[in-house]
């Protein structure tokens, strides 16, 4: 088979001897019916029960990844392609690798990520268990499309076509399941041309049960849309905490009001106070999350929030986490001084607590913002960075 070629035709692999010889048998016709020049590369993750002979006996490329995990392999063997363009898929003879017309047509009108979509392509009896079907598969699939406007109609399908070098510029991170949601929800983030062909799901042909667990990866997608969307996560939910609880104090602050026949008093005061410093603090969150993620490369790049922290300075910080500080401390010392001037006795409880209360809230969100400051500034060192000129030694993960 050609070394180098238009294609890579890429399976992971890990103890796939019962299917892999099909899986392979067909990619290589696909090739040879379609004119396609290319190769087919299995990324084996260890398998223990021959499935590196029996891939070199097919005529297949194998490309050893020492690091376990899906996204561990597929990550390596996109590296180790010699294809301008990469048609994943698993090695279980779930897809139809003798099928891949639709990818390669998409590839080279200029779509830089194709999805296969098996909705529209057929789940044949007994291929997909029907709580994925129905209920987790369309369930992740929305919320894929509600955060991150994929426009695609099955975020899992493991059969996908890409552009190679589009693909490595994502620099993708995920080690396991959730390499194939950070491939997708990075592509649509970063205005990639996605699109979607319909692809036939089949019963996997090994005897033995699937890697994946289904209650224990539908929690890692949704854990993984949601630390990839910090804003929704943090920043939306906290910021409606915040303004409601600023709302409410305003409006209660005065004086106690009545609403339909309900009297609120300091009781409620105390309770939007506690709306402001929760929502405040996820709000902080939502920074922390987004200096990290970015530092790290987990998330992508976001000009608006560097020009946002090019001005939330940790000196900036320091001056507004001081002056609430201070006014907080002024409320409790006119507070003391109330008590003082009562000689220290009984006191209306509900005018008090309209000088406790915003008074603490002040002081909270004071220490808040100073600490918050500094732990930010903190996020943006690195630990460790190359010299300059030189490019950091990646020849173990691609090995």
């Amino acid at each position: 088979m050609s070394e180098a070629g238009e294609f890579t035709i890429l399976m992971p692999c890990l103890n796939e001897a019962e299917t892999l010889a099909s899986c392979i048998s067909k990619a290589r016709a696909f090739l040879a019916r379609s004119g396609c020049t290319g190769e087919v590369v299995i990324a084996d993750n260890g398998s223990t029960d021959g499935s590196q002979a029996i891939a070199a006996a097919g005529g297949a490329r194998v490309v050893h990844v020492a690091e376990r995990g899906y996204g561990s392999a597929l990550r390596a063997g996109i590296r180790a392609a010699h294809g301008k363009y990469v048609i994943m898929g698993d090695s279980d003879d779930s897809y139809d690798f003798s099928r891949l017309d639709g990818f390669v047509e998409q590839l080279r009108a200029g779509y830089q990520l194709v999805m296969g979509n098996r909705f529209r392509g057929g789940i044949l009896p007994g291929a997909m268990p029907p709580m994925h079907r129905y209920f987790g598969n369309p369930l992740l699939t929305a919320i894929g499309g509600l955060f991150f406007r994929t426009g695609c109609g099955d975020v899992y399908c493991g059969l996908r076509g890409f552009d190679r070098q589009a693909i490595l510029a994502l620099d993708l991170q995920a080690r396991g399941m959730e390499f194939a949601l950070e491939m997708l929800v990075k592509a649509a983030v970063l205005g990639l041309r996605v699109t979607e062909v319909p692809t036939t799901l089949s019963p996997d042909g090994r005897g033995r049960p699937p890697h994946l667990r289904r209650w224990r990866d539908g929690w890692r997608s949704l854990r993984f849309f949601l630390l990839f969307s910090p804003r929704s996560l943090f920043l939306y939910p906290g910021f409606g905490l915040f303004a409601l609880g600023c709302l409410a104090t305003a409006w209660l602050l005065p004086q106690p009001r009545l609403l339909g026949g309900v009297g609120f008093d300091v009781h409620s005061l105390l309770y939007a106070s506690l709306a402001i410093v929760v929502g405040f603090q996820s709000m902080t969150f939502w920074i922390f999350a987004k200096v990290y993620g970015m530092r790290e490369r987990i998330v992508p790049p976001d000009p608006w929030f560097r020009s946002l922290m090019s001005v939330v300075t940790l000196e900036a910080g320091l001056i507004v986490g001081a002056t609430l500080l201070l006014a907080g401390l002024g409320l409790a010392a006119y507070a003391l001084g109330t008590w003082g001037a009562q000689r220290f006795g009984a006191l209306s409880y509900p005018d008090t607590m309209r000088l406790v209360i915003p008074s603490s809230t002040a002081i909270l969100l004071g220490f808040q913002i100073i600490y918050s400051a500094f732990f930010v500034s903190l996020l943006e060192i690195r630990a460790s960075r190359p010299a300059e000129g030189t490019v950091p030694d990646r020849s173990a993960e691609a090995a």
